[in-house]
């Protein structure tokens, strides 16, 4: 299983520098990221919970593939922090589809039992981009564990995004 997991993580990231060398023009000179997240946790289940997220997303980049790193908590006490990759893919200078891996440390608190404090997640945020590069989308994520234990029920999350350029925060 662990094979898979690398073989689905290296496509990602061919795919990744093919489609973003044709976008890296729109791309210009992209800022570095605090994004925040609001929406639903577990929204497969009928047992929907809160979920905010902040992560930071770095503006450098390694052939297109940007890191982040993140944490999540959710109204019932579940926490997530974790740490992965992401391209910005550009459809025209508005659209923006992000593709993204991570990994990281889960708490279930009161929530939902992923069945292990390793977990993974991979997903996918569609956003406009506004004149000063802050973003306005929408994201989808699928969290498991990937087999690591017996018990991997997985989680769905939708969530809305907001992501300010630092630059725009700290300027005069």
């Amino acid at each position: 299983m662990k094979q898979v997991l690398a073989g689905k993580v290296a496509a990602f990231l061919i795919a990744g520098m093919t489609l973003g060398a044709a976008a890296s023009a729109l791309a210009g000179d992209d800022p570095t990221f605090i994004t925040f997240h609001g929406g639903g946790y577990d929204v497969n289940d009928n047992e929907t919970a809160g979920q905010f997220n902040m992560e930071y997303r770095s503006g450098w980049d390694e052939y297109y593939v940007k890191p982040f790193v993140g944490v999540m908590a959710t109204t019932e006490a579940a926490a997530y922090l974790y740490g992965g990759f992401m391209l910005d893919i550009y459809f025209g200078p508005r659209i923006v589809f992000t593709p993204n891996v991570a990994v990281g440390l889960y708490y279930d608190g009161d929530g939902k039992e992923l069945g292990s404090v390793i977990e993974f997640r991979s997903g996918v945020e569609l956003a406009y981009r506004f004149d000063d590069r802050t973003r306005l989308g929408v994201a989808f994520h699928h969290i498991s564990n990937a087999s690591l234990s017996d018990n991997n029920p997985g989680t769905e999350t939708l969530t809305l995004t907001l992501s300010l350029p630092l630059t725009n925060l700290f300027a005069d």
